[in-house]
């Protein structure tokens, strides 16, 4: 017995819902008949996507401006021909808002709102590296024969 021989009432199954929002690629709005009301309180908004904010490491190497200063960001890229890394620099200006930063200064820019027409970044100071000092060899209490060497 095939489905098109059963006589069943057609309330039946528009008294049926979707648990899902979309299936098939349809949504329970369209399959239902929309009045206008409602169509215009179910508006969905739609957020934008959401970005990293940017962060870059520099040096400054020009701070002749006032509250900006000039940071060149070296990164390393692979040669379009011959695939080795290679040095890549781009100039960034920041703001500086105290002007603390002198030539030479390693800074990390952060992404700011734009400030003028070229400085949307925010210098901030990158605290200075404490090289590993080699430690000293670690005396065990055993004398070297050196130290003990007396005159014959």
């Amino acid at each position: 017995m095939s489905l098109l021989h059963l006589q069943l009432p057609l309330s039946q199954f528009k008294s049926l819902s979707l648990s899902t929002p979309f299936l098939h690629g349809t949504s329970s709005a369209i399959l239902t008949k929309p009045s206008t009301a409602n169509h215009h309180r179910h508006r969905h908004t739609y957020l934008p996507p959401i970005r990293a904010m940017r962060s870059l490491q520099g040096r400054v190497i020009c701070t002749t401006n006032d509250k900006t200063v000039n940071v060149e960001v070296t990164r390393l890229a692979p040669h379009p021909k011959y695939k080795r890394r290679v040095r890549k620099k781009k100039k960034f200006q920041a703001h500086d808002p105290e002007n603390q930063f002198q030539i030479g200064d390693l800074v990390q820019l952060e992404k700011c709102k734009p400030i003028s027409k070229k400085k949307t970044f925010l210098a901030i100071p990158v605290p200075k590296r404490t090289a590993a000092k080699p430690k000293e060899s670690q005396d065990l209490g055993l004398s070297l024969e050196s130290d003990s060497a007396s005159p014959v």
